[in-house]
């Protein structure tokens, strides 16, 4: 009997020890991710973003090229989205800027947006991708972004006219940038150094208050640039 009292005691002895190091390892690993809540809202959100976000691009973008279509066939014909001096797209389509890759930039578009929504598609449908993948589709989308703020550049202080149908390429291309960066950081997808990796945290936590800052500075800054026909309105 004090045997096997003693070996049953000494089993409970060591239990301790084992659930103690598992929870050590487990909240190790969790600190190096964005908390739970905000990263299962963000992964729950990305296929519907690039679903939604792919095909509100792609409509935008179609739009725009059979414009351009119609503007090669007839330099006469104005554009429908040209609504004044300052929403015309006519005006933009006339500019080096608007074939800044030597094609025109709705045709970019349309390729583009076609493979954001159908890997939106894929994912709702229950698709896996591998590493290499997001990664893929993380260059797509960083590429977008920094065209799109060329762009957003080059439209307020070189060319000085807004495109509409753009403009709604530009309200969906930072978005997903975004959410698919955080999802392929939370993913560790792309790897984060140790000294960023807090301020990754607050990011995913905040992730709503940085898209919404970001698209103010912007709005505020599409004012400021043609402040002077705005004022006109008034």
């Amino acid at each position: 009997m004090s045997d096997r009292t003693a070996d049953q005691a000494g089993a409970r002895s060591t239990e301790p020890a084992g659930d103690q190091s598992t929870d050590h390892t487990t909240a190790s690993e969790a600190g190096a991710a964005p908390p739970g809540a905000d990263a299962a809202v963000i992964g729950r959100a990305l296929p519907w973003l690039l679903t939604a976000g792919g095909a509100i691009g792609l409509l935008a973008a179609a739009a725009l090229l059979v414009e351009k279509i119609r503007v090669l066939a007839d330099p006469g014909h104005v554009p429908v989205c040209s609504v004044n001096p300052v929403l015309s797209c006519g005006t933009v389509m006339a500019t080096p800027q608007a074939e800044a890759l030597g094609i025109p930039n709705p045709v970019i578009g349309v390729a583009c947006f076609a493979v954001v929504t159908t890997v939106g598609a894929a994912l709702l449908a229950g698709a896996r991708f591998r590493r290499w993948f997001w990664l893929g589709l993380q260059a797509g989308v960083l590429f977008g972004a920094v065209f799109v703020h060329w762009l957003i550049f080059q439209s307020l202080y070189r060319i000085g006219a807004l495109c509409p149908y753009c403009m709604v390429v530009w309200a969906v291309t930072i978005p997903l940038f975004w959410y698919v960066t955080l999802h392929n950081v939370r993913s560790a997808h792309v790897p984060v150094a140790l000294w960023l990796r807090r301020p990754a945290r607050t990011l995913a936590r905040n992730h709503t208050v940085v898209l919404t800052v970001w698209a103010l500075v912007i709005v505020g800054l599409v004012g400021q640039a043609f402040w002077t026909y705005w004022s006109t309105l008034l």
